[in-house]
């Protein structure tokens, strides 16, 4: 099994459940990133069903802490409402990945207005 998308996909989970309400598109998202990673689609309802803790994050590459953080903020946008909880679930993850809390409120302002790649690029150079 594929722990680091395991560990993502619960987050992503655990965030599209922070504002109470769990959106279609939040979980279609969700399983389009589980079969973009040849993840089983029954484990990804067993995590919703029964998330797990969220446990230490440091052990990642900067490249798959980038891909945690990048994909939190698209699941944030996907349902077009932006909620106070999914922002502060999302700098909870962003310190555990080690990044400044300051990351999110500068994808938040940026969101449309930058490529992935920009993002990386600034990201991984001014907020870790």
């Amino acid at each position: 099994m594929d722990i680091v998308t395991k560990k993502q996909l619960n987050i992503l989970i655990q965030l599209a459940e922070a504002d109470k309400h769990f959106a279609k598109i939040e979980r279609e998202l969700i399983f389009k990133i589980a079969r973009e990673r040849k993840f089983p689609e029954q484990d990804v309802f067993d995590l919703i069903r029964n998330p797990e803790p969220i446990d230490s994050l440091g052990a990642l590459s900067q490249d798959q802490k980038f891909e945690y953080l990048m994909s939190s903020i698209e699941l944030i946008f996907v349902d077009q409402n932006i909620f106070e909880s999914e922002i502060i679930f999302s700098k909870n993850i962003a310190i555990k990945l080690g990044f400044k809390k300051g990351v999110i409120d500068y994808f938040v302002e940026n969101y449309g207005n930058k490529t992935r790649e920009e993002f990386r690029s600034i990201v991984l150079k001014e907020f870790v």
